[in-house]
């Protein structure tokens, strides 16, 4: 097994949070960092149109390829699961949706954890410190950072209706989802740039990519954290990975910082020995620490896809039905960036209520002028639009545990949707909120009418049953590493973000939340990569 080297620190995963890592600790040329990526360069077309999403999601040149174990919470089904293997990582592949979440988000995982630095007003700073927002500075965004914020290049009739009906509903129209209340309508914004995606490579590991102290290595596979003993207890002191078919060790003299995803980072600490004792054994691995909550806690939003025929207005349908019509669609990307092919896969958005007992919204809707039966599969042969909603704060938790001592296997993902009664009481009064909307008199020209589920479902349990048949997942796994108290037994890591029980380890990515965000959550991974690395620098300095 050859030596890599010896670093400073060790970056495991060059996705949202691992880029963000790199620029920033990067800044003190006094740290020699290592950024180790499975996937490789950027440099595929398709991610960087937007509407190229299609053809990256399924992709094994950009994507992990899982799935997840059948789940009785969808009659049955397994679901892709999609996750950036790529530089970038999910921010390569992802809806480009900018959005922070509640307020009340982030108070609550203060609460959680004991430490008063994740509250909504601390940690709105942050957000700000990193933001290139298209309206300029304010006292909620900011103003000349990496990660530009842009409008939509686009509208769509049918979703003005929408957007209509859902104030006549009592759903407000609003300009920002981002300020810590998002209760209402609007269109999303997007990271975008004139058009084109802009992910965490371009914004923050490009610039970085020049300095002598950052040495990036793709296509290669860490298989475990290598762990070692003290008399203070256990230390990480590296890793061990392969590529281009050769064996390596690297070590870190300070810090690795695990940045894998609520998926890879759980499975690449149960590799190591740091997992329930009861599940390594099974799979003979040695327990390091046993840390019962590695891998469980898993939360994703379930989007409910309800589809509606509509007569007398344009949908991508219809527009992209012919090949003079994609032809149309192509030129107006080429030579303007904008149309459907500058498109997010959803464009226009809205945050409600699915009872008046709820204090902040708690359901996201994802509204699109366009219909399919499920992901990958042709566009339906008449106009329609989906508006997808999903309960955004689930009770139900899944978990990620490994199938086999084979860091190449992938590992089981259990989400468990809809296991709850709670959580199926808000997909039934989900399905019936879109109903009420679409029944709102902005939309009546159009004469919408429900094709899926169908109208057929009308009780609470048979729409229950309905969210069961449509239901998929969003892509927003996160909590598989949750932060909590050093009491707390299931907490992976404290406030810090480092690992319980091991000295020189963090976890840095969306799967240290404890609970998910109300909203779209690549941002907020973001902010905690942002807030990690300035922690780590006045640690240091």
């Amino acid at each position: 097994m050859e030596s890599a080297g010896e670093f400073d620190v060790i970056i495991v995963g060059a996705g949202t949070a691992g880029c963000v890592l790199a620029n920033r600790l990067t800044r003190r040329p006094d740290v020699q960092v290592l950024l180790i990526e499975a996937g490789g360069k950027d440099d595929y077309l398709w991610i960087h149109i937007p509407v190229g999403y299609l053809y990256c999601i399924g992709n094994p040149r950009t994507d992990w390829l899982y799935k997840t174990e059948a789940d009785p919470g969808l009659a049955g089904r397994a679901l892709i699961y999609p996750r950036g293997k790529v530089l970038g990582g999910s921010s390569s592949i992802n809806g480009m949706i900018y959005m922070r979440g509640q307020a009340e988000d982030y108070d609550r995982w203060a609460a959680i954890t004991g430490d008063a630095s994740w509250r909504w007003d601390q940690v709105l700073p942050i957000f700000k410190a990193s933001e290139d927002h298209h309206g300029g500075a304010s006292p909620t965004h900011g103003s000349g950072g990496e990660w530009r914020v842009e409008r939509q290049r686009l509208s769509w009739e049918i979703l003005d209706a929408f957007r209509e009906a859902a104030h006549q509903t009592g759903i407000p129209k609003v300009d920002d989802f981002n300020g810590g209340d998002n209760a209402g309508c609007a269109y999303f914004e997007v990271n975008q740039r004139r058009g084109i995606r802009l992910n965490t490579a371009k914004a923050f590991l490009r610039p970085a990519s020049t300095r002598p102290n950052l040495t990036i290595m793709t296509g290669c596979h860490v298989e475990k954290l290598l762990i070692g003993q003290t008399e203070q207890g256990a230390v990480c002191r590296g890793v061990q990975f392969t590529g281009s078919g050769r064996a390596f060790t690297a070590t870190a003299r300070r810090e690795t910082l695990l940045a894998a995803g609520a998926i890879g980072s759980p499975h690449i600490l149960q590799l190591s020995g740091i997992g329930p004792a009861a599940l390594l054994h099974q799979h003979g691995i040695t327990p390091v620490v046993d840390a019962p909550g590695v891998g469980e806690n898993l939360q994703d939003h379930l989007q409910l896809r309800m589809v509606y025929r509509i007569t007398g207005a344009r949908s991508l349908n219809t527009s992209a039905a012919s090949w003079y019509g994609k032809m149309k669609i192509g030129v107006q990307y080429l030579l303007f960036q904008s149309g459907p092919m500058s498109m997010a896969p959803s464009q226009l958005g809205a945050f409600a209520r699915s009872d008046p007992g709820q204090a902040t919204p708690n359901l996201e809707y994802h509204v699109q002028p366009l219909s399919l039966e499920k992901f990958g599969d042709p566009l339906h042969g008449f106009p329609a639009f989906t508006a997808s909603v999903c309960n955004l704060r689930p009770t139900a938790r899944g978990h990620v545990r490994l199938a086999a001592n084979d860091s190449y296997a992938p590992p089981k993902i259990s989400p468990n949707y809809l296991s709850t009664p709670e959580d199926r009481k808000v997909a039934a009064d989900a399905l019936a909120l879109t109903r009420r909307i679409v029944a709102a008199p902005a939309l009546a020209q159009y004469r919408p009418e429900e094709f899926k589920p169908g109208p057929h479902y009308r009780t609470e349990e048979e729409l229950a049953e309905a969210a069961s048949l449509i239901g998929t997942t969003i892509f927003h796994p996160v909590g598989t590493c949750r932060m909590g108290k050093m009491d707390d037994p299931l907490a992976v890591v404290d406030g810090e973000l480092r690992v319980k029980g091991v000295k020189g380890l963090r976890v840095v990515d969306a799967s240290i939340m404890p609970t998910i965000t109300s909203g779209n959550t690549n941002s907020p991974t973001l902010m905690i990569a942002e807030k990690t690395a300035a922690l780590l620098d006045r640690t240091w300095s």
